[in-house]
């Protein structure tokens, strides 16, 4: 066996979504900022994120979280989220993966009850409290980004459905929160597919649509995905993330959550306090809390936590043969969708 390169890996799922946390193998991201860490994947040199997001080394599920060292001393780690579309600034499922492998393998020293950790992202300092019982993180509770609405009932024409109605709001990403009563679906276990290839193919309409700017920092512009929403009898948001090239979040999504608590309080639906159970497709659940109001840049904004619970099932090891013909992987459409 020859290796030019090994990585190590911790594997994780949070609420069923995977996120596998790199540990050993990528020493920097040359990059001054965060913002500048994850423009330089996305825009330089994204052979890392390649080689561990495609085939053969991985599949459609998942995100892989990539740990580099923070760029402010506030931070105990800097964090950046590797999928097959692109690197992205911000996820809650993924944070709280994160923290889970760096207590639970004792990259940091899990204190009980309570340890904190923080991430240094692109979208901002993340501070985590893990709640921890016997060796084990049995709740991960997150300071988000601030969240905000760029763009509140917007109005997009599609040959599919007609016209869709959706927000624009940032919870760490940009997201087009849609209604899914207006695609004629339920967010059901049995409709994944048809969510997944909708979803990708109207965030490609309203990406191609709408200028969507950061107002304070450029490596978060854009559209990264849609969330269809619709509310269960007790109160619960059902929510359903689609990502690229096209699947469906298993967990409740916690950058999207964190969007969906900005459009209500916009409403005038929340107050400081104010709790907000996200529910996924596989009925997983994340709680938001609402906890005060701010601003970035014109926009009022809403300081939000967000909490669940992950599981560590493996820990692999990644290399790379100097004779593989795929170093940067592939990937089809049978498997990838579009």
């Amino acid at each position: 066996m020859r290796w030019t390169r090994t990585l190590q890996l911790v594997d994780v799922h949070c609420a069923g979504e995977i996120g596998r946390v790199v540990t050993g193998g990528v020493l920097d991201i040359p990059g001054e900022t965060m913002a500048d860490k994850l423009e330089h994947i996305n825009k330089v040199d994204d052979s890392l994120r390649r080689l561990l997001c495609s085939e053969p080394r991985s599949g459609p599920a998942g995100s892989v979280v990539l740990l580099v060292p923070s760029t402010t001393p506030e931070a105990d780690t800097g964090f950046i989220v590797l999928q097959p579309d692109q690197a992205h600034a911000m996820s809650g499922s993924n944070a709280m993966c994160a923290v889970t492998a760096i207590l639970e393998t004792g990259m940091k020293e899990m204190v009980e009850p309570e340890t904190e950790v923080a991430l240094d992202t692109a979208a901002g300092l993340v501070r985590a409290v893990a709640q921890c019982e016997n060796g084990k993180v049995t709740k991960v509770v997150l300071d988000m980004p601030p969240s905000f609405v760029l763009v509140k009932d917007a109005v997009i024409d599609t040959p599919n459905w007609g016209q869709i109605t959706f927000d624009i709001c940032f919870g760490g990403v940009f997201y087009a929160l849609v209604d899914v009563e207006q695609l004629g679906l339920a967010i059901s276990p049995e409709n994944a597919r048809s969510l997944a290839m909708d979803g990708v193919a109207l965030r490609e309409m309203i990406a191609s649509q709408c200028l969507i700017k950061h107002p304070t920092t450029s490596a978060l512009d854009g559209l990264a995905y849609v969330m269809f929403r619709s509310f269960d009898e007790d109160g619960a948001v059902r929510t359903c993330t689609t990502l690229r090239p096209g699947r469906v979040d298993r967990s409740p999504c916690g950058t999207g959550s964190n969007a969906n608590m900005a459009v209500w309080h916009a409403s005038g639906n929340a107050k400081p306090g104010d709790l907000l159970v996200s529910r996924s497709i596989i009925g997983s659940e994340f709680t938001t809390v609402f906890v005060s109001e701010t601003r970035i840049g014109d926009h009022v904004a809403t300081k939000n936590k967000i909490s669940g619970q992950c599981w560590i099932y493996g820990i692999s090891q990644i290399g790379l043969d100097p004779t593989d013909p795929f170093p940067l992987g592939f990937s089809l459409s049978d498997t990838w969708g579009g």
